[in-house]
């Protein structure tokens, strides 16, 4: 896809209505969203999903039940698309059970097919957001792990050798550069062997 062309979604509705269907992918026809897929009873719907690889799932029920549920919970928690959850009915206890298993939006009401498209933008935009806060949050912990471990095998390195911090840190980022490694990954090893040797 060249940079002017516009993005296009692929998207597996789950929707147990041929018709309601059809309506849907009428909606979207030019929308920037594509649907490659149907999937309606009968179906393996995790698996559906992962065989498609879409970028969206829409869930058209008329009321959550606890097959669809953890269905719902299997495909979020591989983390890879939104799943937008439209319901005729609902109460308190189905909606907290919707956000738990990883719902990115869960729409009482039904699913008219003009409000489809503003719907998934908000979805998709949130959904993409709350990825790269978590991919922030998660490059921010393994940070905080090497220079912690880089901090164990310095201290290692002063008891041994009797020698002050910054030789220390000399010592790891010289061993570093020889082997041609990440500087925690060196003192990853160093503080795995000073283990080894103390068990």
């Amino acid at each position: 896809m060249s940079a002017l062309e516009p993005e296009v979604i692929d998207i597996v509705l789950v929707d147990a209505d041929a018709s309601r269907a059809a309506l849907v992918r009428e909606a979207l026809d030019g929308s920037g969203y594509r649907i490659v897929a149907t999937l309606g009873p009968g179906d393996d719907v995790i698996e559906g999903i992962r065989r498609h690889k879409p970028g969206l799932v829409i869930v058209d029920i008329e009321s959550p039940d606890r097959d669809t549920l953890d269905s719902m919970k299997a495909v979020a928690g591989e983390g890879a698309q939104p799943v937008v959850m439209f319901v005729d009915e609902s109460d308190e206890h189905a909606t907290r059970e919707a956000i738990r298993a990883g719902v990115s939006a869960y729409i009482v009401d039904g699913l008219a097919p003009k409000r489809v498209k503003p719907i998934l933008d908000v979805a998709v935009a949130r959904f993409r957001e709350h990825q790269r806060l978590k991919a922030e949050l998660d490059a921010a912990r393994a940070g905080l792990e090497e220079r912690k471990m880089i901090e164990r095998a310095k201290g290692i390195l002063m008891d041994s050798k009797g020698i002050g911090e910054e030789e220390a840190f000399r010592t790891l980022r010289k061993l570093a550069m020889d082997r041609h490694q990440r500087l925690a990954d060196v003192a990853r090893e160093l503080v795995s062997f000073a283990q080894l040797l103390k068990g």
